[in-house]
């Protein structure tokens, strides 16, 4: 179970940072590679393989920010095409939209490799949005999980949904809206609580409870992505 933002997640709200100059290079470098040991970029039109010559290429192409993408089979979240680039995506799970191209990244050894693709136009969840489905997927995970005797099956699961006030701690650029870091943190929390959910099926006594389990769950993951992916893309923030 990761509280963490996603690699994308966290080179988005930085890149859009520096892009809007609230953060300057040094800080959002820092914190785009916390916890790496090294990151290099593949197919910049200018041949730049740095993150910081990613940074001024994103300038150049007038992008004032840069989104968040979380798809997986059968769920689009976040990616307009062309299809190489959704099928780059929905393999490492996640990618950085910006303008009219978009990285994904790639975890080689203890290198992140971000690879470069042409985007088109996409579609998003807003922030409102995403935020009233997620808590209304919270409360009715919650619900069903108590019927399906979570406490019994997977107890971790039971203290996180006990504990729901009690949300992740996001270190956010400075220009991120409260409301978004707020949202990404309630999108971690019930997308961890999908993933105790759905880690194994032991407990389990019958089909039909493995069943109702992952009806009960899906939603929670599908909303908790949603939410993340609305915190972390400016196309659909409130206006300051």
């Amino acid at each position: 179970m990761s509280l963490e933002l996603p690699l994308s997640a966290r080179l988005a709200w930085w890149l859009t940072a520096w892009l809007r100059g609230t953060e300057v290079s040094d800080h959002v470098l820092d914190a785009v590679t916390e916890g790496d040991l090294a990151h290099t970029v593949v197919g910049l039109p200018q041949g730049g393989t740095t993150l910081l010559e990613l940074f001024a290429e994103t300038r150049r192409s007038g992008a004032h920010g840069a989104g968040l993408a979380l798809p997986v089979e059968g769920d689009l979240l976040g990616l307009g095409g062309p299809r190489l680039f959704n099928e780059a995506a929905i393999e490492a799970g996640e990618a950085v939209v910006v303008g009219p191209w978009a990285v994904v990244p790639e975890v080689v050894g203890e290198v992140v490799r971000w690879q470069v693709f042409p985007s088109q136009r996409r579609q998003l969840p807003d922030v409102g949005e995403a935020d009233r489905t997620m808590r209304g997927a919270l409360s009715q995970a919650a619900t069903a999980l108590a019927d399906l005797d979570v406490a019994r099956w997977r107890p971790e699961v039971a203290d996180e949904l006990m504990n729901l006030r009690h949300r992740p701690e996001l270190v956010s650029p400075l220009g991120t809206p409260a409301v978004c870091v707020d949202l990404a943190a309630l999108g971690l929390q019930g997308w961890a609580i999908a993933e105790l959910a759905l880690a194994d099926d032991g407990g389990a006594l019958s089909a039909y409870e493995i069943s109702a389990r992952r009806a009960t769950i899906q939603p929670l993951e599908r909303a908790a992505r949603r939410a993340v992916v609305a915190a972390c893309s400016p196309e659909v923030w409130p206006p300051v």
